[in-house]
């Protein structure tokens, strides 16, 4: 686990220093921007850090996940002077947040209290490994993983938005065109979560009454899109972030530029995550294996799962 922790941060750290070596700088008003995103970020990770070490609850970025990118992106449209691909851009990341918010809120994640809510099952399991008994061991992953790394992600994938400053090419046809992707991205990433919602509610009610029909007895959501891919939500949020760097494409004519970092990280990220969550659905599930064996993890390219 802790290599896969210290390989996160290492690229966390060196893919968007090797990626911004390869391209041109930033002008004034983008380090400008910049210093006041980074101010954000700090005060962001601080928070979640302090918050969650205080009340055991270390889903305070998970919390933060859906809500933070807005007002990264509402800045730079602010110090870009609401440039109108900017301008494009922040309306979409409002869309993409108001969806994967509600989903959160529905599952519990949220709460009056801000610092309750509901905590990712995954957090407990890592807790109570071995290499992670140690407190000052679990301080450490807080601090560097949960609040510094994930908090800092968060801010590399909407930088792409930042790099939009530097603009050569004005607002044209192809930005609605990706404009269009990323909204069918958001929509596929709502059928996903909302049929995963609907199955484990149905299952859990029905576990409440002692009686589980067989279609909720495999446990784990297996039709409509998760019968084509294992993580069809995981998939659309990391084609989501893809879809937003390619905006930073059209405004500069630059293919390969240093904002490509976020998505590359994102999804290393979901690599990780997935595999962890399919380790435990495995010991759990006893189709698991079989699920893995005939459907792909984030693309439809095995085929269709039957139980």
């Amino acid at each position: 686990m802790w290599k896969t922790v210290l390989f996160l941060i290492f690229t966390l750290l060196v893919v968007p220093v090797v990626t911004f070596y390869f391209d041109e700088g930033l002008d004034r008003i983008q380090q400008e921007t910049l210093h006041t995103l980074l101010w954000v970020y700090g005060i962001s990770a601080g928070l979640c850090f302090v918050v969650s070490s205080l009340t055991d609850n270390y889903s305070q970025v998970d919390k933060l996940w859906s809500i933070i990118p807005v007002p990264y992106v509402w800045i730079i449209a602010f110090y870009s002077d609401f440039e109108p691909r900017i301008v494009l851009m922040s309306v979409l990341v409002t869309l993409w947040a108001a969806r994967l918010t509600y989903n959160f809120a529905r599952r519990g994640g949220y709460s009056w209290k801000f610092w309750t809510g509901e905590e990712d099952y995954r957090w407990a399991i890592l807790r109570a490994k071995p290499e992670f008994q140690a407190k000052w061991k679990w301080v450490l992953f807080n601090l560097f993983f949960i609040s510094g790394y994930q908090m800092g992600l968060i801010l590399l994938f909407t930088l792409p938005a930042l790099k939009a400053m530097n603009s050569v090419n004005p607002l044209g046809a192809m930005d609605y065109v990706l404009s269009a992707l990323l909204i069918g991205f958001v929509v596929m990433e709502f059928i996903a979560d909302h049929q995963q919602f609907s199955y484990q509610e149905t299952k859990h009610q029905q576990r409440k009454r002692g009686k589980v029909d067989k279609f909720h007895s495999v446990g784990f959501t297996h039709t409509g899109l998760w019968a084509y891919m294992r993580h069809p939500n995981y998939a659309a949020e990391q084609s989501v972030w893809i879809v937003f760097y390619f905006f930073s494409v059209l405004s500069t004519g630059i293919w390969l530029n240093w904002s490509i970092a976020g998505a590359l990280l994102l999804v290393l990220l979901f690599k990780g995550s997935s595999d962890f969550s399919e380790e435990e659905s495995a010991k759990k599930y006893p189709l698991y294996q079989k699920y893995i064996q005939e459907v792909g993890r984030f693309l439809p390219l095995k085929g269709k799962f039957r139980v």
